[in-house]
């Protein structure tokens, strides 16, 4: 069907809604809008979907919405009679449609005799996470697009073990949502309806008290932080929904010296103070330093809207502050949670960290110099929430931490996705734990640096938007196979992995299997121990590429940087 049949279904739908409507009337001489909103269907992937809000079906509106909850209600049908019974929950952040669109899920679900609990207002991601297993539903959905511009919303599946569905599962979803023949015409109850058959519960006070009593198992020296507790700590939840479960958590922890950004503090759909509500952006630290350089703030800590991601800025001797990345957060947090258990004696023999394959392997030598295992795992935290789901099974390893480069941490298993709060009450932690010391952050981290080599990484993205987007991501992706590179920088590649075929090659030639789930992913191992990698991403029209270098100083590691990017860009431009 081509773009031109999908708008006139649209236009010629009778009971369409007013505002899609007026939405189709505000573009109906825009061919190249019409053409983007119509031409395929808003892609439902291993982790729900994303776009832009609007009228069409590769765009968010209530249609789009209905279509992904009727596929999960039909994934749930297929569980049986019990699966139905223990029902979903459902959360939103401060997005524009947020509240409205999970509503059109309950009502979606409802047709189906599935009961919702629904949030009474924001709430984070790993709420809603650790929310499925808390009321032991058979699902959960948060409404978000996490730290995407203010006209994107999004719809992410939770499964009942509290996270992302891994492939098979996210598969069988993904089918029936396409088997859906007309999304304008699907069956849902009113609102009335649902609260008349009891296939509607309102939730919040509860859900969060068992949360945040939870989030007090984070702490590992409670003396530490007494003798610290005036730590001076900048908290910004960049207007989404941090604001009340954060500020609740540190003072749960006992720190009193938690300074809001008060501006950034209100969930404000359009985050009208900054470019990018998004905390690997050092622009979102912009109020947050012009706060901490006049009250003197110790550390610097932003979490993205719906709370998942963190990133933190550490103050400089000259008091000036440094914004981290998410390989640097990382680092700290192991290098701190593994000494602190240790001096402790709580440190396991079976114990395990977890970080994706584009992440640095720092946090992997801190592991080792300490007697823990690392575990890598293909991108995406679904695949560290199913190895956590092993371990408990199996009892053979014991998880301590899990992590991506993307600022995505998890400290205790109660939750089974990125859990910023948790990363939150550990960094203010560790933050105390330097301030005693006389020291902060920044020299925690140099202390690293000179123990362990320095690493030093950096992530490439390059947006492709539009009709021809995805296909040259996928005519890139197919010219790296077809040509290997030989060498990045001048360092030549000794090993290429390539996960589309899960295999290993090595510079003679010789293959191995790599042992994990398939996915579009290359990456390349350098003669120096430094590492490239390239992946399209999974949410957003872009292709990422992933730069891992380790050097003895830190201007070889960035001189290192330079000279693979200026490889990469070569590569792109030859494409």
């Amino acid at each position: 069907m081509t773009w031109e049949d999908n708008y006139k279904n649209w236009l010629s739908f009778a009971d369409l809604d007013k505002e899609m409507k007026d939405n189709l009337e505000e573009v109906r001489d825009n061919t190249d809008a019409l053409e983007d909103a119509f031409y395929t269907d808003l892609e439902f992937g291993t982790a729900g979907m994303r776009g832009i809000i609007g009228a069409g079906t590769n765009r968010m509106n209530l249609y789009t919405v209905r279509q992904a909850t009727e596929g999960l209600a039909r994934f749930i049908e297929k569980r049986g009679e019990e699966a139905k019974k223990h029902g979903v929950v459902i959360a939103y952040d401060s997005r524009h449609k947020s509240p409205e669109f999970s509503m059109e899920a309950a009502k979606t679900l409802g047709a189906h005799g599935i009961k919702t609990y629904l949030f009474e207002s924001l709430r984070s991601t790993p709420e809603l996470s650790f929310a499925v297993r808390h009321l032991g539903t058979s699902a959960g959905i948060m409404m978000t697009a996490s730290h995407n511009p203010p006209e994107y919303n999004g719809f992410k599946v939770y499964g009942a073990d509290g996270g992302q569905f891994p492939p098979a599962e996210a598969d069988e979803l993904t089918s029936y949502v396409q088997e859906v023949d007309n999304m304008l015409e699907l069956s849902v109850l009113s609102k009335e309806e649902l609260e008349k058959q009891d296939l509607l519960e309102i939730v919040g006070d509860a859900v969060d008290d068992a949360y945040l009593e939870k989030l007090k198992t984070i702490n590992i020296d409670h003396d530490l932080i007494e003798r610290n507790n005036d730590l001076n700590i900048v908290f910004s939840p960049l207007h989404g929904t941090a604001t009340m479960i954060g500020t609740r958590a540190l003072e749960n922890a006992g720190f009193k010296n938690v300074n809001l950004v008060e501006e950034q503090a209100i969930a404000d759909p359009d985050f009208t103070t900054v470019k990018s509500p998004n905390p690997e952006d050092p622009a979102a630290f912009e109020l947050s330093i012009k706060l901490g350089k006049k009250i003197g703030a110790d550390v610097l800590i932003a979490t993205d809207p719906d709370a998942d991601r963190l990133g933190m800025a550490t103050r400089l001797e000259n008091g000036e502050y440094q914004v981290l990345t998410g390989n640097q957060i990382a680092a700290l947090m192991v290098d701190y949670l593994l000494k602190a258990y240790q001096g402790q004696d709580s440190l396991p023999a079976n114990g395990t960290i977890i970080k994706s394959i584009v992440s640095s392997e720092l946090p992997s030598k801190i592991a080792e110099n300490y007697g823990v295992g690392t575990e890598n795992v293909l991108t995406g935290f679904k695949f560290i929430a199913e190895k956590i789901k092993g371990y408990e099974e199996n009892n053979e390893k014991e998880f301590l931490f899990g992590f991506e480069e993307s600022y995505g941490y998890l400290v205790k298993p109660f939750v089974r996705d990125k859990d910023a709060i948790q990363a939150l009450i550990l960094i203010a932690e560790l933050a105390a734990y330097y301030k005693e010391q006389g020291k902060t952050p920044m020299h925690g981290l140099d202390d690293i640096f000179e123990k362990y080599g320095h690493f030093q990484e950096k992530t490439i993205s390059i947006t492709m938007s539009g009709i021809s987007g995805a296909e040259n991501i996928k005519k890139l992706m197919a010219s790296l196979r077809e040509e290997r590179p030989e060498s990045f920088g001048g360092m030549d590649v000794i090993i290429e992995e390539d996960y589309s075929i899960n295999t290993l090659t090595t510079k003679e030639g010789k293959t191995a299997n790599i042992g994990l789930g398939e996915a579009d992913v290359l990456k390349y191992y350098l003669a120096d121990g430094s590492w490239i990698a390239a992946r399209p991403s999974g949410t957003e029209p872009k292709i990422k590429f992933y730069i891992g270098a380790v050097a003895d100083s830190a201007s070889e590691a960035a001189a290192k940087v330079e000279k693979f990017e200026e490889s990469i860009e070569e590569l792109i431009e030859e494409d």
